[in-house]
């Protein structure tokens, strides 16, 4: 396998359960083990964009609503670059540089982590950006919004509304999340991991399971019109009515109404399946298990309790239900660290529409499974050679691989 790939240090996440069934703690009969399954051959990594320069350290690759004709790649140290979305595409142009703002400490899970773009962009001129910094030796994860001018051809740095700040724990540089993805109602979802450091040591129970703080939870808001100046909280969260913990910097005396789901240990990458609306998420492990979950609304993921199917620490855990995951694994193959990807819905595999592509950072193995079944058999597509930092999926449906250190966009291409 090739050097390119990123050490574990990059990516060293994970959490528990996902497909509507109750947490034994036991593994259940897709527990996946080391996910030696057997190889399709499926999919060659074709590069995409392959006489563009290699970006830094891209995260994140995405395009904007409505528009076909360009993409944008999220760089970790606080750039985001465009380009045409044709193949033989050569240059890139800068959207906005916010790197003096955000703390992408080298070697650790911070930086800028997020993008999306408001649904109805560019009507709605706003783009959020889910970033990390250091103020006064503290460290805080921010979510922003910053309006475009031109209708996304540059972001404006001079615009930047803070909606949403979280305290991280003191020295801790991993387990930051950072996604952001808006659902079909026209909510904001964001991800956050459980602040760092190993095994949720954060007070009595871990941030994973303290309602009380948003660390180690998927939030949902509603960041309302262009004129708006806060996040407001959907009628039908959880925890409604209480006051609200991201003005505050995180935590107070009851449930954050911000809270959608929670029990995560790090939720890198979650996505809407476009047909079904259902939220995949992988959820990066400990050291032992990495998990794949399906997220509903109000569901308690186990960690720290658990990590995927399998007891981790359960002192001061309540005994309530967890939710399985969908498919978990272990780290018998070189696989350490999940990155959740996209349930298929292009045009060019008429034999993949319908399944679950995702993979693993350190091995570079890439896996499907179908999404309608309680059970999945797992089927391994490649086993590639690159540090896969995210998945991509184009408007048209059709998915991508970003390699993390070659700095470079593949396009998955179905056999």
């Amino acid at each position: 396998m090739s050097n390119t790939r990123l050490s574990a240090l990059f990516l060293s996440m994970t959490i528990l359960c996902g497909m509507q069934g109750c947490h034994s703690g036991s593994s259940n009969s897709n527990s996946g083990g080391g996910l030696i399954t057997q190889p399709s051959n499926g999919v060659t990594l074709q590069s995409a964009f392959p006489q563009l320069s290699g970006f830094t350290k891209p995260i994140l690759a995405l395009q904007a609503p409505s528009d076909n004709s360009m993409w944008y790649v999220v760089e970790q140290t606080g750039h985001i670059r465009r380009f045409g979305s044709s193949s033989s595409t050569t240059t890139s142009t800068e959207v906005i540089d916010i790197s003096a703002r955000v703390d992408s400490t080298s070697g650790s899970e911070m930086g800028l982590l997020g993008m999306a773009f408001h649904p109805s962009f560019p009507t709605d001129h706003r783009v959020f950006l889910s970033y990390t910094a250091n103020v006064s030796g503290t460290y805080v994860s921010r979510i922003s919004s910053f309006t475009s001018p031109d209708n996304g051809v540059t972001l404006d740095p001079n615009s930047e509304a803070i909606l949403l700040t979280v305290n991280q724990p003191a020295g801790e540089n991993n387990h930051k999340g950072g996604n952001l993805q808006f659902g079909s109602d026209g909510y904001l979802y964001i991800g956050f991991g459980d602040g760092g450091g190993g095994g949720d040591v954060h007070g009595s129970i871990g941030n994973g399971q303290n309602l009380n703080i948003l660390l180690g939870k998927i939030l949902r808001i509603d960041v309302g019109n262009m004129n708006a100046t806060t996040y407001t909280i959907p009628a039908n969260n959880t925890f409604t009515g209480n006051p609200l913990c991201g003005t505050s910097g995180g935590g107070g005396s009851q449930a954050c109404p911000e809270i959608y789901a929670y029990g995560f240990r790090n939720p890198w990458r979650f996505n809407f399946d476009r047909t079904t609306d259902t939220l995949w998420v992988g959820d990066v492990g400990q050291g032992a298990w990495e998990e794949i979950d399906i997220v509903n609304k109000g569901g308690n993921y186990g960690w720290r309790c658990y990590e995927g199917n399998h007891v981790y620490n359960t002192s001061g855990c309540s005994g309530s239900s967890y939710v399985s995951p969908v498919v978990e694994y272990d780290h018998s193959h070189g696989d350490v660290a999940v990155i959740g990807g996209y349930v298929y819905r292009g045009i060019t595999s008429t034999k993949t529409i319908g399944k679950y592509i995702f993979g693993d950072e350190a091995s570079g193995r890439i896996w499907s499974i179908p999404t309608t079944s309680s059970s999945p058999a797992v089927t391994e597509l490649i086993d590639s050679s690159y540090a896969i930092s995210s998945f991509a999926q184009g408007n048209d449906g059709e998915l991508y691989a970003i390699d993390y250190a070659g700095g470079r966009l593949y396009k998955l291409v179905f056999n």
